[in-house]
């Protein structure tokens, strides 16, 4: 990966990992600035533009390092909180909520995860119960990590959470780093799956179905139990077309290595919705939602019968303890 730009903080610019970064990655200029938000957070940027070709910047988080997910947001843990070492994702999605969050496309990675590690460890030491982070909430976990290396220093940190569940969330297959380790009870690798149509479609610069199916099987081959989550499923009236992208999946994989699996519909706020509706005038999907025109698409609404019939496919290979509908 080649990024023209790299923009630092100033506070940061010795930080261990802001030099391991620098060493990973191929750059033409490293510019120094006092605040990631001179860069980041300026109005006056088009996200569409800017996700051709964008910079990097390393910065230090303040504060805020976690946060509770929103109601109905788990996977059977009591607890659950999220927390983004990382804004924006080298994929380009047409339903990512990110390009209607965000001015910029911009990878903005925030070097101090010592701080992210200490804030999960005060946050896990305030009850006797399991606590579950999510991982990979405003960013893709794996996608970047040859650069970040931040799940090289957390599965090092969680290995010695009794108490603290952490969820990768990824499309990505770049699981080198998974492979490379003892597999963890407590640290679930969870892949975003949706039909290979949906993906062409809809998940662009994404790894294909099969690629991610096959990421999937090496990781339980070597013993770690994964997660799947079709959310957002993006539906389409093609029922059959389902009901067999659910049975190859539960047929191909091993269900004994299935730690959860999760259902929910492509959702978004509306302000999102109509700033990328402006941006990208042609992303029939957003269009649907932020209008109700159909455009091309079938049919997007993924009503309660919807939701039962695909949540009924998935419990004929899953027991409904480990199903969760967000």
């Amino acid at each position: 990966m080649k990024i023209k730009n790299i923009y630092i903080e100033k506070q940061i610019e010795k930080h261990k990992n802001t030099k391991r970064i620098v060493k990973n990655i191929k750059f033409e200029n490293i510019i120094l600035c006092d605040h990631y938000s001179q860069i980041f957070n300026t109005s006056n940027q088009s996200f569409r533009i800017q996700k051709k070709f964008p910079s990097l910047i390393l910065a230090k988080k303040e504060n805020n390092f976690i946060f509770k997910t929103p109601n109905g947001f788990n996977i059977g843990f009591k607890n659950n909180y999220y927390f983004s070492h990382m804004l924006n994702c080298p994929y380009d999605c047409k339903y990512c909520y990110l390009q209607g969050m965000f001015n910029s496309a911009n990878y903005l990675v925030f070097v101090n995860y010592e701080d992210f590690y200490s804030s999960i460890k005060d946050k896990i030491n305030e009850t006797n119960e399991t606590t579950c982070f999510f991982s990979g909430y405003d960013c893709d976990s794996l996608a970047l990590e040859n650069i970040t290396n931040f799940l090289n220093d957390f599965l090092k940190y969680f290995k010695d959470l009794k108490k603290g569940v952490l969820e990768i969330r990824s499309k990505s297959v770049n699981i080198n780093v998974l492979k490379n380790v003892q597999p963890l009870n407590n640290v679930i690798p969870a892949f975003s799956l949706n039909p290979q149509f949906v993906i062409e479609k809809f998940e662009d610069k994404t790894p294909d179905l099969s690629k991610r199916l096959n990421a999937i099987k090496s990781l339980q081959k070597l013993g770690w139990n994964i997660g799947l989550r079709f959310d957002p499923l993006i539906w389409f009236n093609k029922q059959d077309q389902y009901k067999l992208f659910f049975s190859n999946i539960f047929d191909y994989l091993d269900t004994n290595k299935i730690h959860s699996v999760t259902l929910g519909a492509f959702r978004m706020p509306s302000s999102f919705l109509k700033k990328i509706a402006n941006d990208r005038p042609y992303n029939y999907l957003i269009q649907m939602g932020n209008s109700k025109r159909l455009l091309g698409i079938e049919t997007s609404d993924f009503d309660e019968n919807k939701r039962m019939f695909c949540k009924q496919q998935i419990m004929k290979f899953i027991p409904k303890e480990k199903v969760f509908i967000n």
